[in-house]
């Protein structure tokens, strides 16, 4: 392809003992910034790198290794969307495969040395060599196709398994990658068997170098259990149970992984290479392989560089102020601390609240240290970095002051007013609201251009989301500085415009109302749950509604209602919910707790939705909602959308956020009559 930043293969001669070896570094002439991939041009060089290596006399042994702090990270995903038909998908896996093969068949020892990053293809062409070694200082190692939507279609479906067994393999190829592409290091690698050995990263070529001429005097011996193919069946079994409960039957590619694992020890190589190939004809052409690569360009790329920040250089934030000592303040508190690392201050109007804030932040230390994610012996120096306090002159000298106070307009402003008192001019005011309007909260301040929206998700340390929400006299400033800490903290912030409840939960609270509306016509918590979890979202709405807190979901939703009263209402069923301080709709024992069920009032006679109906409502009213936020410019445009979906809502790549998936499923041309995204 034209635009394929093609990784060269380039051998260079190393006379040993035993005599002559290829050293083949695989090198895409970039920094580890931008990995090796493998595309049509990539694969050419392999062969002609290997032809090259033919006509050498005397050659012992080869050894195939990356560039620094890079292995190979697979197939070239930007040339999915080139590939039109089933037979040019096909023929692809059927390159990969031809040239991976010339490596299993070359007549004397290979052996990959995997020096760093690890996955997919590049996985595949070291388990195309006979040995592997590995380096301790590989942090990403993974088989993530079934994650986007493909198979390990080069070898790793097939190969895997006859390596390290139907059990590690399903480990590797399935629950890691449906677990949020979960990755290996170069040390659980090693015990699984996938690497034969494990060097230290300081020698780690020259120990691999020796390792492949230990094979070739005979000093180096491999011994591998036989892999156990006896309960093939029931593991698989598993492994499909887990299938379904991550992406519910509408993701083919991780049934047909697991269906070739199935058959993988009564098979040989090559009749496994050939249902990978038709495996691979039918995903890459696939709406949800082309949603998958779709999602992964977003979030690798785009979310990289925010759509409409500002130019300019931010502000220096030497000393953030937390007000609120709760557990999201405390969060927030922690999230600084740790990723900043400059003095915090935070505040609250009780000494019982702030100190329950600071217990909170060091015990959570204290456990980051216990899972070896912090130098036991920072934890005095970090915490010495808190100040709690009740008084606002502690913030005089802040830079940055995030409140996480109650969600009510006049508590909001009435903070914004005490700290403006305290603090100099230049010091960002950010609020965590979640749909509060931010132009009204600032409205009356001497210096409102400072105030800006920085709406993060729970759980803070886990959830990437930031949405910042620029306010009507939010300044550039303000903005730049706003999107430097983001990227500081490691949170991938998305530009919003100052309209009710911004992105996410908009989006959530629509699907919200209309799960009331089928709960107000007569069905059940249970049907509507087990449906409507096929959308692709992390969890059933109302699980989610008891995680967010009935209280927390009904303020958003009324805020929506007094904006749109035409598309936002509060179901009596709700408040009902609300006034009886219920957790949730379910009891301890996953039933309707008795008590709300009693107290229930839906529709005489009731109206049975389908689950299909169920599907067509949710979706037909969130394709209507974010075409009317797009014309309210809320956001820059359906991407936007989509990464706030995946990085904030869960949503899976497969789906391509959301407007992907209305796209291919046909609903935005139902309601819109035309796609998110015009077929190219």
């Amino acid at each position: 392809m034209a635009d394929e930043v093609v990784t060269q293969f380039k051998e260079n001669y190393v006379n040993t003992r035993a005599g002559k070896i290829a050293l083949v570094t695989m090198d895409n002439g970039f920094d580890y910034k931008k990995p090796n991939t493998f595309g049509a041009g990539g694969l050419a060089s392999l062969n002609a790198c290997l032809d090259r290596i033919a006509q050498e006399a005397e050659v012992k042994a080869l050894v195939l290794t990356g560039k620094v702090f890079i292995f190979a990270v697979g197939a070239d995903l930007t040339q999915v969307e080139t590939i039109k038909t089933s037979e040019e998908a096909k023929a692809v896996a059927q390159m990969g495969h031809a040239a991976f093969k010339r490596l299993m068949d070359l007549p004397y020892p290979t052996v990959a040395a995997i020096n760093g990053a690890t996955m997919g293809g590049g996985l595949e062409i070291a388990l195309a060599c006979k040995y592997r070694t590995i380096s301790s200082g590989v942090t990403a190692l993974a088989l993530p196709e079934c994650f986007i939507g493909l198979i390990p279609g080069w070898g790793g479906t097939t190969l895997l398994p006859k390596l390290i067994g139907p059990e590690k393999a399903l480990q590797v190829i399935i629950y890691n990658a449906l677990n949020n592409n979960r990755m290996l290091d170069g040390k659980a690698a090693f015990e699984l068997g996938i690497a034969d050995r494990i060097f230290e990263p300081v020698d780690f070529l020259d120990k691999s170098i020796e390792f492949a001429v230990g094979l070739l005097e005979g000093s180096e011996k491999v011994e591998r259990p036989e892999p156990d193919f006896s309960g093939v069946d029931a593991l698989c079994d598993a492994a499909k149970g887990f299938a379904d409960s991550k992406t519910h039957g509408m993701a083919p590619a991780p049934y047909k992984a697991i269906e070739i694992i199935r058959k993988t020890g009564s098979i040989s190589v090559d009749e496994g290479f050939a249902l990978e190939d038709e495996a691979l004809g039918e995903l890459i052409i696939s709406p949800q392989c082309r949603a998958s690569v779709y999602s992964f360009d977003l979030v690798q790329r785009r979310a990289k560089r925010p759509v409409g920040v500002p130019e300019g250089f931010p502000s220096p934030v030497n000393k953030i102020g937390v007000l609120g000592a709760g557990l999201m303040g405390s969060q927030l508190a922690l999230l600084f601390l740790r990723r900043m690392r400059v003095p915090i201050v935070i505040k609250d109007i009780k000494q019982e609240f702030v100190d329950k804030g600071l217990a909170y932040i060091q015990g959570e230390l204290g456990k980051m240290a216990d899972k070896g994610k912090l130098d036991r012996n920072q934890i005095p120096w970090l915490f010495g970095l808190v100040q709690g306090t009740l008084d606002y002159a502690d913030m005089a000298d802040c830079d940055f002051i995030i409140e996480a106070v109650l969600e009510e307009m006049p508590v909001k402003k009435k903070v914004f007013a005490e700290l403006e008192e305290a603090v100099g001019e230049n010091c960002i005011f950010a609020t965590n609201t979640s749909s509060l309007p931010i132009t009204e909260m600032s409205s009356d301040l001497r210096h409102p251009e400072r105030v800006v929206g920085f709406h993060f998700f729970n759980p803070v340390a886990v959830l990437p989301l930031l949405e910042i929400i620029r306010g009507e006299k939010t300044n550039d400033q303000t903005l730049v500085t706003a999107f430097d800490i983001a990227r500081k903290i490691g949170k991938r912030a998305v530009l919003c415009k100052d309209r009710p409840a911004f992105v996410v939960n908009r989006l959530l609270i629509r699907m919200m109302v209309v799960n009331w509306d089928l709960v107000d016509e007569g069905n059940t918590f249970q049907e509507i749950d087990a449906n409507l979890i096929k959308l692709g979202a992390p969890m059933p709405p109302f699980v989610l509604l008891a995680l967010v807190g009935p209280a927390v979901g009904m303020h958003a939703l009324e805020t929506l209602a007094a904006a749109f009263p035409e598309r936002y209402h509060v179901s009596e069923n709700l408040r009902k919910l609300v006034e009886m301080k219920k957790p949730g709709v379910y009891g301890p024992d996953g039933n309707v707790d008795p008590e709300y069920a009693a107290a229930l009032k839906v529709a005489e006679p009731p109206k049975k939705a389908s689950a299909q109906e169920m599907i067509d409502r949710v979706c037909e009213a969130v394709t209507e909602e974010i075409d009317i936020m797009l014309r309210e410019g809320v956001v820059a445009g359906p991407e936007e959308i989509d990464l706030c979906m995946i990085m904030g809502a869960g949503y899976p790549f497969w789906n391509g956020g959301i407007t992907k998936f209305l796209d291919y499923s046909g609903y935005s041309e139902k309601v819109l009559g035309r796609k998110f995204h015009p077929d190219k």
